[in-house]
């Protein structure tokens, strides 16, 4: 038998290194290589080809149970969930410190339980007292939640063996959870690893479905091994910006379900309620036309939400460096569309400070917003308002041409739907009519662009 290696692990980004150093190569990271215990190495003259049991083989078109769903009782929860929870199935659930986490799945738990269902909440982080002065605030206190406080994945796995299979079982959070066959400290790679491995095991076998709660790093990824990722059924993160009242439940990964369906809560004071029309959420304030507003129709998942896209232009009079800030959009992506609008329109943006916002800290990452964004960037630089009651969605490429998008009608009815009457798009607007050829929206003119320099021609010579 060979001597084992020693192996030390980032907590932050998983990678393995076998001498102990302040800094992580990968993240860059300090203070966080933690040495694992040493594996039992084999000779690799050991055989695995026999010895073990045979595997059953199924035929695809086996019939299988119907996947029946139950609802949290939380109608924005069961859509970002893809319809709601499966039963079996692991849920990771990630997001900020403060943003709502716990009080989301305490009102879900509540809600299960009230409709007949066995919900059971163990917290790792906070004692049942304050468990119970949240639940009073957000007028749960009277829900038959089962309510307890552990670490311990053993003493968890007995008191849940003898007990009936939940309905939701919600561990928060998965990285105060220790094993005492694992050595290591509650969060450390191996920790997390084998205590999120016996929960998903037991979710595998008893049927119930199992939210872990997961803390995030700087960057905003879940704390601990990628491999976490991979071994749930589904992963979401809790997003928002603790300054706005909104938050967003985005579905990251789902073994069940579309992915990248969101769900949108606002947070008052009794709880997280929920947001039927997030697009006049993101919309509120636009009373009056202003310079460098765009309004945007995103699609996240199956579901369309229009958002403003806000532009501002300061024209420097030194010969200072210009300023780029970017909230809520990719700034590798504004600077090339300032370049082709540079280059293609010949528009001076060198020597003026640009700032673009997604108004209510909502973020994109649809390639449709290109268009919007130019929008706002040439109404700011001309100083002239767009049209009040328009939608702009299309990919600008690097030549200058509007490239049309996916999910072109989905945008336009929701659009009509608030009461826009105007759209500004590439040529084919994706609708999807017979013969290829785009169908028309009822209550929608469509104006078709098809290279950068009529947006611009649009904007700019508008009386």
């Amino acid at each position: 038998m060979a001597k084992p290696k020693r192996r030390f692990v980032c907590s932050a980004c998983g990678s393995v290194t076998h001498r102990w150093q302040g800094q992580c190569d990968d993240c860059q990271e300090w203070n966080t290589l933690t040495e694992e215990a040493p594996q039992t190495v084999f000779s690799a003259k050991h055989d695995l080809s026999s010895g073990g049991r045979k595997v059953l083989f199924e035929p695809l078109d086996k019939p299988g149970e119907a996947l029946v769903r139950r609802s949290t009782g939380i109608a924005e929860f069961d859509r970002a969930l893809g319809g709601g929870l499966v039963p079996g199935s692991a849920i990771l659930m990630g997001g900020d410190p403060g943003i709502g986490k716990s009080t989301l799945l305490l009102q879900a738990s509540a809600k299960v339980a009230q409709s007949g269902g066995l919900a059971v909440y163990i917290s790792g982080e906070e004692a049942p007292g304050q468990i119970r002065l949240r639940a009073e605030r957000l007028g749960v206190a009277s829900a038959p939640i089962k309510l307890a406080a552990s670490t311990s994945v053993r003493d968890i796995l007995t008191t849940l063996g003898s007990m009936d299979t939940p309905d939701l079982l919600v561990i928060d959070s998965i990285q105060c959870m220790h094993s005492d066959q694992i050595e290591g400290a509650p969060g450390t790679v191996s920790q997390v690893r084998g205590c999120a491995f016996e929960l998903i095991r037991y979710a595998k076998d008893s049927g119930a479905a199992v939210v872990l709660v997961g803390h995030v790093t700087k960057d905003g990824n879940i704390a601990g091994p990628r491999v976490l990722e991979h071994m749930v059924d589904v992963v979401m993160a809790f997003e928002g910006e603790r300054s706005h009242q909104y938050r967003i439940l985005r579905n990251l990964k789902n073994r069940f379900g579309p992915v990248d369906e969101i769900g949108v809560f606002a947070m008052a004071g009794e709880g997280l309620a929920e947001v039927g029309n997030p697009s006049m959420l993101f919309l509120s304030g636009r009373d009056n036309a202003m310079a460098g507003s765009a309004v945007f129709p995103a699609i996240e998942g199956t579901r369309p939400v229009l958002v403003e896209i806000q532009a501002l232009i300061v024209r420097l009079q030194s010969g200072a460096t210009p300023r780029r800030a970017v909230v809520g959009w990719d700034s590798g992506r504004l600077a090339m569309l300032l370049a082709v609008l540079e280059s293609r329109c010949g528009l001076n943006f060198s020597s003026a400070e640009v700032y673009l916002n997604v108004a209510g800290g909502y973020r994109l990452a649809d390639p449709a917003a290109d268009l919007a964004v130019a929008a706002a960037l040439v109404s700011a630089l001309a100083d002239r308002p767009l049209a009040q009651r328009a939608v702009w969605f299309g990919e600008v490429s690097l030549a200058g041409e509007i490239r049309p998008v996916a999910h072109g009608g989905l945008r336009l009815r929701e659009s009509a739907k608030l009461g826009f009457d105007q759209a500004y798009g590439p040529d084919e607007m994706g609708v999807g009519g017979k013969g290829g050829k785009p169908k028309a929206v009822e209550g929608m003119r469509h104006h078709r662009l098809s290279l950068l320099p009529n947006l611009v021609d649009q904007i700019v010579g508008s009386e």
